[in-house]
């Protein structure tokens, strides 16, 4: 991640407000006028503690990312009697209840990348890096269950966690996070 401004009581209002308008509107729907009006400060406290809103989306990126660390890290490494196994398919649970409270409309991460194709946009690498770390997340996880090729396994368990993520959101499949669980389980019980 990279290295956020001085937080001042504005600044931190900005990113409260980007985080909801982005999130509910797109992020090319939202101006800077928007972000300056609901957040009750001036184009310029914008410009000047920002620099620009590509650095806001880049921003509102990477603290949505803090949070979804944080909330899968406290599902999957909850105290208790959890085996290497279970705590891979944690993460689908993880995922379902992030997805009920804070994903109405989808991963914030895919839907910025649909509005960012350039990949040289400063919030880009905030979007691969979120795709990174749940990867290399599932591959610890995996690593610890002694499964065979856990490399592969992971792979394979992060397109399931990816995919259920689109599928739920859009509700073409009925339980899609269910079902990716249920097929994690599938694989990991013919990989050990």
């Amino acid at each position: 991640m990279s290295e956020q401004p001085a937080m001042t009581p504005a600044a931190e209002r900005v990113l409260e407000v980007v985080e909801k308008l982005f999130y509910d509107n797109g992020i090319h729907a939202v101006g800077v006028d928007m972000i300056a009006a609901e957040a009750g400060v001036t184009k310029k406290t914008l410009y000047d503690r920002f620099g620009s809103k590509d650095a806001i989306v880049r921003l509102y990126l990477e603290r949505r990312d803090a949070r979804w660390r944080e909330h899968v890290t406290a599902v999957v490494e909850q105290p208790g009697r959890f085996g290497p196994r279970r705590r891979v398919l944690l993460m689908f649970d993880a995922l379902e209840s992030w997805m009920a409270a804070e994903n109405p409309r989808g991963c914030a991460f895919v839907n910025a990348l649909a509005e960012l194709p350039d990949p040289d946009h400063p919030a880009r690498p905030a979007i691969a890096s979120e795709k990174q770390w749940v990867l290399d997340y599932l591959r610890r996880l995996v690593r610890d269950t002694g499964a065979r090729n856990p490399r592969k396994l992971a792979a394979s368990l992060f397109m399931l966690f990816e995919g259920a993520a689109v599928a739920a959101s859009v509700d073409v499949v009925p339980g899609a996070v269910a079902g990716a669980r249920d097929a994690a389980r599938q694989l990991l019980d013919a990989a050990l």
